[in-house]
């Protein structure tokens, strides 16, 4: 396992993952993240013939349907979303959603025996749950602890939390402020395209 391995969990996509294909739980809220963690493991045993190109394809469906993209991006914004023309929301929405794929594509890319367990019960916290899991790679565990809020029918994650707290919107936000303070929308939505540009090279 990579040191970038755990740089990607310390972004958080980046971001953060189950022993692989387990049975569907029968708690909703855990499902997605069940889902997600299969369909990282797969890719990260193929990392290496997909490239990251191929590893971005792969992934983007299952991060589209396990996370609230649109709504992790409200948060990481802040206040400022509420003043913002819908065409910008719209655009910072799409330039997070590629940036975090890209972070996972990017970090992911390969297997060395790693094992991902997923508690497969959640606990309740206000009107959203927390689904607990851990990444093992030798002699390292990393717990992460992931906030689904319901969308619709659905569970979705809303925010991930490496080591138990360290929450990945609240680091975004802080990284994203001097950028929207001085530029605004427009200025983030480049920061990102950017970042997402230089992850996304082999």
């Amino acid at each position: 396992m990579t040191k970038s391995l755990f740089q990607a969990a310390s972004l958080a996509a980046l971001l953060m993952v189950p022993a692989a294909y387990a049975e569907v739980p029968a708690d909703p809220a855990v499902a997605p993240v069940q889902s997600f963690y299969d369909t990282l493991i797969a890719t990260m045993k193929q990392g290496k013939q997909l490239g990251v190109k191929g590893r971005y394809e792969k992934l983007k469906p299952v991060i589209e349907q396990s996370f609230d993209l649109p709504g992790m991006t409200r948060l990481s914004v802040g206040p400022a979303w509420n003043t913002m023309s819908e065409a910008d929301q719209k655009a910072l929405t799409a330039a997070l959603s590629r940036y975090t794929i890209a972070s996972y594509a990017s970090n992911f890319k390969s297997f060395d025996g790693e094992k991902f367990t997923v508690d497969p019960a959640s606990t309740v916290r206000g009107a959203d749950k927390v689904v607990t899991s851990k990444l093992t790679a030798g002699k390292d565990v990393i717990p992460f602890n992931y906030r689904m809020r319901q969308a619709g029918s659905s569970w979705k994650i809303i925010d991930i939390f490496l080591n138990g707290y360290v929450s990945q919107i609240a680091k975004q936000r802080s990284d994203f402020a001097a950028t929207m303070q001085s530029g605004g929308a427009a200025a983030l939505e480049k920061k990102l395209d950017t970042l997402s540009d230089g992850l996304m090279k082999d």
